[in-house]
């Protein structure tokens, strides 16, 4: 039950980064801010995430 929720909540902020996003018409910029949005969210989780830490590094190397 707690994985679903976090999925619904995970979902919602990347929701929100795209709303906000539509006013871009790049695809970069669009996918820096649903990242941006995702690394944001994630300092307020509580409980870990298996191979969070790994998933990470990689957007970093990806989106930075």
């Amino acid at each position: 039950m707690s994985v679903t929720n976090a999925i619904e909540s995970l979902n919602s902020v990347i929701r929100k980064a795209l709303k906000k996003a539509e006013a871009h018409p790049n695809d970069e910029v669009t996918t820096k801010m649903v990242y941006l949005a995702i690394k944001d969210d994630s300092k307020k989780w509580t409980m870990p995430i298996q191979n969070w830490r790994q998933a990470m590094s990689r957007f970093i190397i990806e989106f930075e």
